[in-house]
């Protein structure tokens, strides 16, 4: 059976990490979605998130297949929200960010092990609510969000382009 599970990134990862991004951003592309098309995410996004200790890389047999971040403070993206709304919370949540599996990996259900192991992490942090968003062209991670559990919440607009939209979903841990 299989080694997997998944672990916080390490300074030294980087150019693995940013290496898995950037397939991410080509498969996307393929599908034509114009998300995490141009100059996002870069390097020094990715290396920020791995300063703060919030990026999680999934392991398969000791190798580097996924990685995510798990943003531990507020979005201000999710701030105002349209054509819908947030289910009453206290406010405080996580969020699952650029997340990515590489793409020989797809179709083993490895997204499915890799959100239940960031939402325990979150459970673990004190965190009662996950919250995440995509394109709304990305039937592929849309199919896997509802699957974990989450809840369509609406739409939220990136840095306050309306040209810019994604889908936003909620997960309460009990």
């Amino acid at each position: 059976m299989a080694s997997i599970y998944i672990r916080k990134a390490q300074a030294s990862e980087l150019e693995q990490v940013f290496a898995l991004i950037s397939q991410g951003k080509k498969l996307l592309a393929q599908d034509q979605i114009p998300q995490w098309q141009g100059e996002y995410p870069q390097k020094a996004d990715i290396q920020q998130d791995i300063d703060k200790g919030e990026t999680y890389l999934l392991i398969l047999d000791a190798e580097i297949v996924g990685t995510a971040t798990l943003f531990q403070a507020n979005d201000p993206n999710y701030e105002q929200i349209y054509q819908g709304q947030w289910q009453p919370s206290d406010k405080k949540y996580a969020t699952i960010h650029r997340i990515t599996v590489a793409p020989q990996y797809h179709g083993q259900h490895l997204a499915d092990f890799f959100f239940s192991n960031l939402t325990s992490e979150a459970y673990r942090l004190g965190f009662r609510e996950v919250r995440i968003d995509t394109h709304a062209m990305n039937q592929r991670m849309q199919h896997v969000i509802l699957k974990q559990g989450f809840s369509y919440s609406g739409i939220v607009y990136m840095d306050g382009d309306q040209n810019d939209q994604r889908n936003v979903y909620q997960l309460f841990l009990g």
